[in-house]
């Protein structure tokens, strides 16, 4: 079983920066990749982040690319996503979440465990 809480959302101007984090309990924790998602109102949820259990592979929705950067400290049993260049696209509840498979995936009925989500808003 791990738990996951996620910190770090609020209110930002465009072209701003947040950094979120997700904190995991368990020693496990390390063992599992972890992805980040988003879920706008009326949207459906998408990933925006992954990283492998060693933090050695990422992967990143076109979207943020090159303005989001995911980066994991397992000693700390966190991961964290930092936020540049924020848009007001970028508005939306943030979740972790996070997974045993090898591979980092993008769907999130792919994962099983979530954090209860943290709100970003970006403001124009």
């Amino acid at each position: 079983q791990v738990q996951l809480v996620e910190s770090g959302g609020g209110l930002v101007q465009a072209g701003g920066s947040l950094r979120l984090s997700c904190g995991g309990s368990g020693r496990t924790f390390r063992s599992y990749g972890v992805g980040w998602f988003r879920q706008a109102p009326g949207k459906e949820r998408e990933f925006v982040a992954g990283i492998s259990w060693s933090g050695g592979s990422t992967y990143y929705a076109d979207s943020v690319k090159g303005r989001f950067s995911i980066s994991r400290d397992n000693a700390k049993n966190t991961v964290y996503l930092q936020m540049n260049s924020l848009k007001p696209e970028d508005t939306a509840v943030y979740y972790c979440a996070a997974q045993l498979r090898v591979v980092i995936t993008t769907s999130p009925d792919e994962y099983d465990y979530w954090g209860q989500g943290t709100q970003v808003t970006v403001s124009s």
